[in-house]
């Protein structure tokens, strides 16, 4: 794992750089970073993109350099207008850590959060991926949660179907899946309201678990089980509202920011992806791939129940389900196949195994 192509610290810092190199060869392989950051440990007199200035100021965070403020009891990285706030145990080891997750191609911000949980002693487990959730740190600045806990849903929800309408959902069900969400979209308060007070029905006929996705206000109308929201509605959606309306609470992630993010929140569900590109929905990230997802699911199984999705379907549902998260989402391999019923029984099958 040689982290010699690109200038890792600047001014170069031998000792640093043997650390992280040291960190990198125990992290195991990983396609190569889009990106070559450069970890300054002072600010250059001209700041180049790619760039992340140790102690400075956050309006050098501008045309793709970031900065990173380091306090006592925590840091935060101003990257691209958006400000990563955590909370943890900062120590000698987690600048270098810091390099080494990056060339393991992660974001910044989820770099970071790596950084603060490891730990020394990581470098003498046969694994060394940090994994024990009580070392990662928490996100800083965060609203407080809902009073009222979201209610909890199945550790394992299986198969998730996620359809465009209420004829997908009722043909769905009928077909023996207990899993499924709502994804209408239209901009017709009517079609809207329609379609989900027949899906919410759909879901009580079977005993199911219907969730709809965004549109949390009309989900409560309708009674509905539970309502899947983005990130960015986290900033809009009446969390205690859906809380006291007795609903489960899933939240879509694309990383370890974001995962810390959402359980501050208590969800019901958190759902990790995209596993693999989808051109269901345009993603913010890019595929988190099944080595993320497998780590992902190490460190919060358990924890929460999980859901995996983005570009799964029939070929690669296995190996999804091998890294032993309890559901995959889906959408086309459903939607689109040619026989639904018999679809939905080989992909039920592969939870059997």
């Amino acid at each position: 794992m040689n982290m010699l192509s690109h200038e890792v610290f600047w001014p170069p810092a031998d000792e640093l750089l043997e650390s992280a190199e040291a960190i990198r060869r125990r992290l195991g392989d990983w396609p190569a970073a889009s990106k070559a950051w450069r970890v300054c440990l002072s600010t250059p007199d001209t700041a180049r993109g790619g760039d992340l200035i140790v102690g400075g100021p956050r309006e050098l965070a501008t045309d793709g350099v970031g900065a990173l403020a380091i306090e006592p009891g925590g840091a935060t990285l101003h990257l691209g207008g958006v400000q990563y706030a955590l909370e943890g145990e900062w120590s000698d080891d987690s600048l270098p850590a810091f390099a080494a997750f990056l060339d393991c191609g992660f974001e910044p911000h989820d770099a970071l959060v790596l950084a603060f949980a490891w730990r020394p002693g990581n470098l003498d487990e046969l694994d060394a991926w940090p994994v024990d959730f009580s070392t990662f740190p928490k996100v800083a600045n965060l609203p407080a949660p809902p009073v009222a806990p979201f209610p909890p849903c199945p550790d394992r929800l299986g198969l998730y179907p996620v359809l465009p309408s209420a004829s997908w959902v009722e043909r769905v069900l009928d077909a023996g899946v207990k899993t499924a969400q709502l994804r209408r979209k239209t901009s017709d308060p009517g079609d809207l309201k329609q379609e989900i007070e027949r899906s919410v029905a759909a879901g009580a006929r079977h005993g199911a678990q219907l969730f709809i996705n965004d549109h949390w206000r009309e989900a409560i109308e309708a009674g509905a089980y539970g309502v899947h929201l983005g990130q960015e509605d986290l900033q809009i959606a009446n969390l205690d509202a859906i809380a006291q309306a007795g609903l489960r609470l899933g939240l879509s992630t694309h990383g370890y920011f974001e995962m810390l993010s959402a359980l501050h929140f208590r969800p019901s569900y958190l759902a990790l992806g995209a596993v693999f590109p989808t051109t269901t929905k345009i993603m913010p990230t890019a595929p988190q791939g099944l080595s993320r997802l497998a780590r992902y699911v190490r460190l919060l199984d358990g924890l929460v129940p999980l859901v995996a999705i983005g570009g799964i379907n029939g070929a690669v549902l296995r190996q999804v389900l091998s890294t032993g998260v309890g559901s995959a989402a889906v959408v086309r391999a459903v939607t689109e196949a040619s026989d639904v019923v018999s679809a939905i029984s080989a992909l039920q099958q592969e939870f059997g195994r």
